[in-house]
């Protein structure tokens, strides 16, 4: 019976670090993702910014046509970024639940090494 726990133990092990190479894999991927959308949000708020310059250009000349042209710009951009800001959010909150998922494994891992250790 106690070779039947060492092997299943064995088995168990063998998967969980499977797991955990499949999660730390996973985890460089969501953080490249992360590095390319971190630049994307950069980006879209400069887009933010630069379209409320245009705006605040067109208030000073007087120009009723472009100030609308504006706005609908800014608002555009506005909504991007938005956009980007939850995706950027989202990545984030899986980045934080993989490095938990990777934790427990972890933890899992060492427990049955322990106990392993102790037979």
């Amino acid at each position: 019976m106690g070779s039947d726990l060492r092997g299943w133990m064995t088995e168990g092990s063998a998967v969980q670090t499977a797991e955990f190479i499949v999660s730390s894999a996973r985890l460089g991927e969501l953080y490249e993702c992360s590095a390319l959308l971190r630049r994307t949000r950069m980006r879209a708020e400069e887009i933010v910014d630069e379209a409320h310059a245009l705006l605040a250009e067109a208030e000073q000349g007087g120009d009723a046509e472009r100030v609308l042209s504006a706005r609908d710009q800014l608002e555009q951009a506005r909504a991007a970024y938005r956009k980007v800001l939850i995706a950027y959010v989202t990545l984030c909150n899986k980045i934080t639940e993989e490095r938990r998922a990777i934790l427990r494994t972890q933890m899992e891992l060492d427990r049955r090494s322990d106990l392993s250790g102790a037979a």
